[in-house]
């Protein structure tokens, strides 16, 4: 089958482009001021507008359904969570040749979390866990039991094995194949809880997460939210703890160990997705992969 050349899209996007659609579609903040951020995220060009509010259009048709998504959910989950999440305040539409809905929410102050700076921190793995834990329990009455379609539908880890087998063949000299191959098989033989539907966050990592004076303080990017496996989550374990803080944060989580390992696979899945889409171009995502990848093998 041909890719659908739609998803493959990637509109120009301009503060001036940006400046137009707001001030069409919201000229309640026509006035503000309005700047780029840079570095942005690999899905959205951000702008900060003001300096309460902030400005997401999606880089590609992947992204293209957040906007609408996190205007639903966010609202609903927000009250029961004990980190901040994003605040929609609108959700703009198509216009003037750009494709897909964006979004306007309020800024959340913060510097992105790093390695460097929490891994070793007990008080971060526990506020981690804290944070999954009552996601987890938030179970609104409208949410299908088990979505098997549209945007609450998570793909469960083994529709991602032909994708991982063949990241494994072609990282293999710069990590060890065998132990990736292994870890990957018992990920996939771990069994699966049926314990009724569970929000994830699904894209869990240090980039999707705030602090303020050296403490978590918000989490971000809400664009794989979803019903489904509680182990992709794990993942903040291995892009962010270490050994010692990882024990920290399962125990006050209460993962038993089909979970841990399915949680495993997961990090291991998507680092190595990563890894052989961006190392060869950015030094930052080798050195994260890297890590990501040889912490799952730590277990």
């Amino acid at each position: 089958m041909r890719p659908d050349p739609a998803e493959d899209v990637r509109p120009a996007i301009d503060t001036a482009l940006v400046r137009r659609l707001l001030d069409t579609q919201f000229p309640q903040w026509a006035g503000l001021p309005l700047e780029r951020v840079e570095p942005g995220g690999s899905d959205h060009v951000i702008h900060r507008l003001g300096t309460e509010l902030s400005v997401r259009l999606p880089r590609h048709a992947g992204a293209r359904a957040q906007a609408e998504k996190e205007a639903v959910w966010l609202p609903r989950l927000a009250p029961r969570l004990p980190l901040a999440v994003p605040v929609p305040m609108g959700v703009g539409k198509p216009d003037f040749g750009y494709p897909w809905s964006w979004a306007v929410s309020r800024w959340l102050d913060g510097e992105v979390a790093t390695v460097e700076a929490l891994a070793d921190s007990h008080e971060a793995a526990v506020a981690l866990a804290g944070f999954l834990t009552a996601l987890r329990r938030c179970t609104p009455e409208d949410v299908p039991e088990r979505p098997t379609a549209g945007d609450l539908a998570m793909r469960p880890l083994a529709d991602r094995d032909r994708a991982t087998r063949a990241a494994i063949a072609e990282v293999d000299g710069a990590f060890d194949a065998t132990a990736l191959t292994g870890l990957w098989d018992a990920a996939l033989a771990a069994p699966e809880e049926d314990r009724g539907p569970v929000w994830v966050h699904g894209d869990f990592h240090t980039g999707n997460l705030l602090t303020a004076d050296g403490r978590l303080s918000a989490v971000i990017d809400f664009g794989e939210l979803g019903i489904g496996d509680p182990a992709c989550d794990l993942m903040i374990a291995y892009t962010l703890l270490s050994p010692a803080s990882r024990t920290v944060f399962r125990e006050a989580l209460g993962v038993d160990d089909a979970t841990w390992l399915r949680g495993r696979g997961w990090a291991l899945a998507t680092g190595l997705n990563a890894y052989t889409a961006y190392a060869a171009v950015s030094p930052r995502v080798a050195q994260q992969t890297t890590r990501q990848i040889n912490q799952a093998l730590l277990g």
